[in-house]
């Protein structure tokens, strides 16, 4: 039996309390900013060195070294894809989609940063390119490239629906980091993490703040386009909603699969490139 929730009169002052302007939590002026001119002109003396094709309802890792920039592109369809980023020397520095979210907003676009945990906390790669930023915020509040889902999973799925499914998002970069670090399947379960939801639509209901999805906008040639600050390992999912207009974790939407493209501005370039260092507070947490 569902049970009611109780329900509170408003103080006289209801309305005044609602009308308190909002404060930014975290204001990003003090962040060091992007120089996008210098990286678009490092941009074009880069060429493409490898790539990776991930196929519907899989997941690729390819490693993107520091000074390089890398693409994620739609190839044949409307297709959104879950993006996870490692320290390629040490998996445990990840990203951090929420403190990235609290830093840039809900959804992520150029200039804005891709940060990790801690300790370290520091920039792991800078979007340089977006062909999707046309898209804004919609009337119903959706944006594409979201930090606010976390990634379709088999747990959640089975909570839900009672069934099980392997190729959501989550076990499809479990599966592919393990292959590509040589790791068994919980070592490297332990290490998946909330993703960048690329090319996704997305956003919060205005009446119950619910998460909602929508068809992408994404067209094949789109592309999100990063700077890698430090030596990465980059994991993908082509997700099994395919455009996540309906649904997902499910073999019922149509999906196409999705590409990374390693573009590579040369030796000289990428050795004048410095990565950030960590994080410089101390660790003493008041001791």
């Amino acid at each position: 039996m569902k049970l009611s929730k109780p329900h509170f009169a408003a103080p006289d002052d209801a309305e005044t309390r609602r009308a308190i302007a909002p404060v930014i939590c975290y204001p990003p002026d003090a962040l060091t900013p992007v120089n996008l001119d210098d990286l678009a002109a490092l941009r074009l003396k880069a060429a493409k060195s490898a790539e990776v094709t991930i196929a519907p309802r899989s997941a690729e890792c390819i490693d993107v070294p520091a000074g390089c920039f890398f693409r994620i592109v739609s190839v044949d369809g409307a297709q959104v894809g879950d993006l996870n980023l490692w320290n390629k020397a040490e998996l445990s520095e990840r990203f951090y989609s929420g403190k990235t979210r609290a830093l840039h907003g809900t959804h992520l676009s150029t200039g804005d940063r891709m940060w990790s945990s801690f300790p370290n906390f520091r920039p792991m790669a800078t979007i340089t390119a977006d062909t999707l930023d046309w898209y804004g915020f919609d009337e119903f509040g959706g944006s594409v490239h979201d930090v606010i889902g976390t990634r379709c999973d088999p747990y959640t799925g089975k909570l839900l629906s009672g069934h099980t499914y392997h190729h959501c998002c989550h076990s499809n970069l479990t599966r592919a980091l393990a292959d590509h670090c040589d790791l068994p399947l919980p070592v490297a379960e332990a290490h998946v993490h909330d993703v960048l939801n690329v090319f996704m639509c997305t956003g919060f209901t205005r009446d119950t703040g619910q998460y909602f999805m929508k068809a992408s906008p994404v067209r094949p040639g789109d592309y999100l386009e990063f700077y890698a600050e430090i030596d990465l390992t980059v994991g993908l999912s082509a997700c099994p909603g395919g455009d996540c207009s309906q649904e997902h974790s499910s073999d019922v939407a149509a999906c196409f699969p999705l590409q990374i493209q390693i573009l590579d501005p040369g030796a000289a370039a990428r050795a004048q490139h410095t990565p950030p260092p960590p994080s410089s507070y101390d660790r003493s947490h008041g001791t």
